[in-house]
């Protein structure tokens, strides 16, 4: 009696706490309003408040077929109410209101039946405010949204599969392999679906489709049911008064087709099932969802893994009138370190705006390397032009506020920036907007050019050379000049183009990065294939290992690029280079920006792909500044690794034109108009060579060490007997005496005697 005694009393214990610990949940809950909202939807599922049956697409009979339907009908049981963790003072939400970079006025479709309104049915739950919001991309395009939030009912194989139903995904070359081009089904009938699953309530508000990237294939859906759930087994259908309601799909597989929902639903799962597709083709998409995740107090893991930034910058995609006013705006902050310059103008007359950032902006200081940054090239690949103005604000912003580490570069380089290179095709892409422009929508020039490609083969030529063993006699290893038939005015080379050949020509730059989207990679030179036909070939420059670590440089210090666990973006896997990768085997590309820089002048480009999508949302600014923030200020330092010094005659005047030469490197550089020469070394010891026209070679061992810095190796020629000659002589008057001339008068003397 006594032991049941105790267990009676243990249990009505037991029980006492169970309600005390309900109660005070209860009270918590009330506490905090946020809280409240999310469990109101916890508590009471959206199946619970529908009317009849909701439309649940029939799956392939299989074994416990009937006791999956039964649990899928019967609601389960609310979760106990738990105190909710405190929330962090600065938890970042996903914006509810539409940027200003997103406009009504874009290039890809909005379908009609977005515009329908839903009725009087009230079965789904909305937002308590009723009003139409816009929301950014979950991030299927963006791989925020990982292959395992992706399901479909069916597939035609892996290649094909729900991973691959990404919004502007490309199929690789050889299309049926492991990565094609879309989501395709196994089959072609109306019980195919697709979903996504948030792993959190959202607030979904519109759908973006595609059809299938593909060379040889037209697929794509013309129309599709749109259905929200909160446990993926009974689903909602969106409807359009008392009827399901039918969204207009795809008329071509490329250009993006937004429907909006008629109000805003709220759910974790959003499916998509196609209704009628094109009649020669199969059930193929490619898609984004727009949606706001609902804050939920109590889940500390997505709290965890949002990315915040501490930078004061202007978050935003620029128009060119904004980006000029921004330039603007950071000149008059940074008065005494900035200077704005055009190089020339874009076919439609736009200035191609750059910007100098230097503790003597305007000038050339002999012993200061220059650097640049140049973004924009293609006009939609829109992340590398606002990182570059983000740059701007932030070396602004640091320089003032005496950080050590920004004040030293800034006064130990001469850094060039040019935020947008092609503004013609950024304004049509800006025009499209983030998400509508599609794949290629503002790529080229106002005359269909793609400026990263325009610039002249100055391979072929050192290849033939090399070929006929002309090297360095007739063709030179470094500095190769600029055919003819390129420089005439019917040469199909851009304006844009031309601008950059001069701008280059002028100022002695060292090293170089041109920023590049729709990848997540560092790609070094050589970009041309050396043997004909190859399509894939590494060919290396003879500064390959410096330009490894140069790539390796940035891609390391990046929060994504050498991330193993990183999703491939479309096709490549650049994990097995650390983030790098040879242009020419990855494609090869004849007359490359990387090619020619470092052909005909002294200066190191390298091109940085900074992320997957080309036009990200502007939500998606901070998050891709924070990943790329150190890697552009490291790369810039680079500039300082390796030798540099002065060339000078027996008088301390400086040679210009001087070629300074590497023993065992099979390529040269030369030194700019004042003397002075960077070569970029890695660590190591060097034979190094300065020679000019008139004066006697000078050979030096130079050690590169591993601490930031170049390392000083100054020449002082002497000029050579022939010159010192020639130098007395025009000094005095006279030229030097030319032998044959000499011998011809004489034997013109001797006919005339014997005449």
């Amino acid at each position: 009696m006594a032991r049941r005694g105790a267990a009676a009393l243990a249990l009505a214990l037991a029980l006492l706490a169970v309600a005390l610990a309900g109660a005070a949940a209860q009270g918590a809950a009330v506490e905090d309003p946020d809280y409240y909202v999310q469990e109101i939807w916890s508590r009471e599922p959206y199946y619970a408040r529908l009317e009849p049956e909701p439309f649940s697409p029939p799956l392939p009979a299989g074994p416990g077929e009937e006791e999956r339907k039964l649990r899928a009908s019967e609601p389960r049981p609310p979760k106990k109410a738990t105190k909710p963790k405190k929330a962090p003072k600065r938890e970042k939400l996903a914006p509810e209101t539409p940027p200003p970079g997103k406009k009504s006025n874009r290039k890809g479709v909005k379908t009609k039946s977005s515009e329908k309104a839903a009725g009087d049915d009230h079965r789904v739950p909305v937002a308590r405010d009723a009003v139409r919001e816009g929301c950014p991309p979950l991030g299927l395009e963006t791989l925020k949204i990982t292959d395992f939030q992706l399901h479909a009912s069916t597939s035609k194989r892996y290649g094909l599969g729900a991973h691959r139903g990404r919004l502007n995904i490309q199929a690789g070359i050889n299309e049926n392999d492991f990565y094609d081009g879309a989501w395709c089904a196994g089959r072609n009938d109306l019980h195919q679906w697709i979903e996504v699953d948030a792993r959190r309530l959202t607030k979904f508000t519109g759908v973006i489709t595609q059809g299938r990237n593909s060379l040889w294939l037209s697929d794509w859906v013309t129309s599709y049911k749109v259905m929200v759930s909160n446990d993926s087994h009974t689903w909602v259908t969106v409807k359009n008064g008392s009827g399901d309601m039918i969204f207009e799909g795809n008329r071509e597989k490329e250009i993006p087709v937004l429907n909006e929902l008629p109000v805003p639903m709220v759910a974790r799962y959003i499916r998509i099932n196609p209704q009628s597709w094109f009649d020669n083709g199969s059930i193929c998409m490619r898609m984004e969802i727009l949606g706001c995740p609902l804050p939920d107090p109590n889940n500390y893991y997505h709290r965890r893994n949002e990315m915040t930034t501490t930078d004061d910058l202007d978050f935003k995609h620029h128009s060119y009138k904004e980006m000029r006013q921004l330039m603007k705006v950071v000149n008059e902050m940074c008065s005494n370190i900035t200077r704005i310059y055009n190089i020339g103008k874009s076919h439609q007359g736009l200035k191609l705006y750059a910007v100098e950032i230097s503790d003597h902006p305007g000038e050339h200081e002999v012993g200061e390397p220059e650097f640049h940054y140049i973004a924009g090239a293609h006009g939609n690949e829109v992340l590398g032009r606002e990182l570059m103005l983000l740059l701007l604000q932030f070396l602004c912003q640091e320089y003032l506020a005496r950080n050590s580490r920004i004040v030293r570069l800034v006064e130990e380089t001469r850094i060039h920036i040019i935020p947008s290179l092609n503004p013609d095709g950024y304004e049509k892409a800006y025009e499209g907007g983030s998400e509508l422009g599609g794949w290629s929508l503002g790529r080229w020039t106002h005359d269909g050019i793609d400026i990263n490609n325009n610039f002249p083969d100055l391979n072929t030529l050192l290849w033939g050379a090399e070929d006929r063993q002309n090297i360095p006699r007739k063709v030179p290893n470094h500095y190769i000049a600029i055919p003819e038939w390129f420089l005439s005015e019917n040469a199909t080379v851009a304006v844009e183009t031309r601008a950059v050949i001069a701008w280059m020509e002028k100022i002695p730059f060292v090293l170089g990065g041109n920023l590049q989207g729709g990848e997540l990679v560092v790609a070094y030179p050589y970009d041309m294939a050396r043997s004909t036909w190859q399509m894939q070939e590494h060919t290396p420059t003879p500064d390959d290992h410096v330009f490894r670590w140069l790539a390796y440089a940035y891609a390391s210090t990046h929060r994504l690029m050498t991330d193993a666990r990183r999703r491939v973006c479309h096709t490549e896997d650049f994990q097995k280079e650390d983030g790098t990768v040879n242009g020419a085997s990855w494609h090869t590309v004849a007359g490359s920006l990387n090619d020619f820089s470092y052909l005909h002048t002294n200066c190191f480009e390298l091109s940085i792909y900074v992320g997957c999508d080309k036009y990200p949302h502007e939500s998606e600014l901070p998050e891709e500044w924070e990943n790329n923030r150190e890697s552009l200020i490291v790369f810039m330092e680079q500039v300082h690794r390796g030798i540099k010094g002065l060339v000078r005659d027996l008088h301390g005047k400086g040679i210009p034109n001087a070629v300074i030469s590497v023993e065992g490197v099979n390529h040269d550089i030369r030194t700019a108009s004042d003397g002075d020469y960077w070569r970029l070394l890695n660590p190591g010891e060097y034979m190094v060579t300065a020679k000019a026209e008139g004066f006697t070679s000078s050979t030096k061992n130079c050690i590169v060490g591993y601490d930031m810095g170049a390392t000083q190796c100054d020449f002082t020629l002497s000029k050579t007997n022939l010159a010192r000659i020639r130098e007395i002589m025009e000094k005095f008057g006279k030229q030097p005496v030319s032998l044959p001339a000499r011998r011809l008068k004489l034997r013109g003397r001797k006919r005339r005697q014997r005449g």
